[in-house]
């Protein structure tokens, strides 16, 4: 049976999607008031230069990939309007419930799925831009992924990857010790939940660095990848064309 890393752990690959799903699930309640604590609030800039960059047009047909509690869905539903369309979709139930109840709560209705990156349940071809922010280093077989997304876009089509990556070399002692010290203990101390933002820090280590993500994108059959980095390397935001 193939084995994969989850954080710094070995398991067996049919196992990781398990595993991660237990992680969301807790961490599901508290994600946003989180990610605002983690990020210093950078996480909504960070997302905000993904729509600049992804430059979506009235009518245009989004996909977002484990789109969780829905701030790149609602961004994009304003900007493609009632002639365009979003899909909201994440693997994990308790994230998209908590994305769905938000964007209702706001007065915005999006067709919304349970779906698994690696096999995505929609017609080659649908979407002019397909975006995922800090979803695609828990996915098991990212090839896969990557590939489904680049089957699902139009010709010319782009798709947004927005995730963490390799910090510059200066930050990198203070990152680790933020990272492995600060981390957990602010999420017991938040969501009463250690492990699982161990486990964040650790699967930011396993995920591929900016060239090397760049390399698998362009393996799988994007014409182009553009690499922007944001905040000295903490995060990246990935951009294949399909030609």
């Amino acid at each position: 049976m193939a084995s994969t890393h989850f954080g710094f752990k070995t398991v067996d690959e049919q196992d990781k999607a398990k595993h991660v799903r237990s992680v969301f699930d807790s961490v599901a309640p508290k994600y946003d008031v989180m990610n605002d604590l983690m990020s210093a609030g950078l996480h909504r800039v960070w997302k905000r230069y993904t729509i600049t960059v992804a430059n979506p047009q009235p009518g245009d047909q989004v996909l977002d990939i484990a789109g969780g509690t829905g701030d790149l869905s609602l961004a994009f539903a304003r900007k493609v309007g009632p002639t365009g369309r979003v899909v909201h979709t994440d693997i994990n139930e308790a994230m998209l419930s908590e994305g769905r109840n938000r964007l209702l709560d706001l007065g915005v209705v999006l067709p919304t799925a349970v779906c698994d990156a690696e096999k995505l349940p929609f017609a080659s071809g649908s979407f002019d831009i397909i975006t995922v922010a800090f979803g695609l280093r828990n996915m098991t077989n990212k090839d896969h992924a990557l590939g489904e997304m680049l089957r699902c876009l139009k010709p010319g089509g782009k798709l947004l990857v927005l995730e963490f990556s390799r910090v510059a070399k200066p930050l990198e002692k203070a990152y680790d010790w933020y990272s492995f010290n600060i981390l957990p203990k602010l999420g017991k101390l938040v969501a009463n939940d250690e492990d699982s933002y161990r486990y964040l820090a650790e699967s930011i280590r396993m995920h591929p660095g900016q060239e090397e993500l760049r390399q698998l994108m362009k393996s799988v059959g994007f014409g182009h990848v553009d690499v922007h980095n944001l905040s000295a390397g903490v995060v990246a935001l990935h951009v294949g064309i399909k030609c």
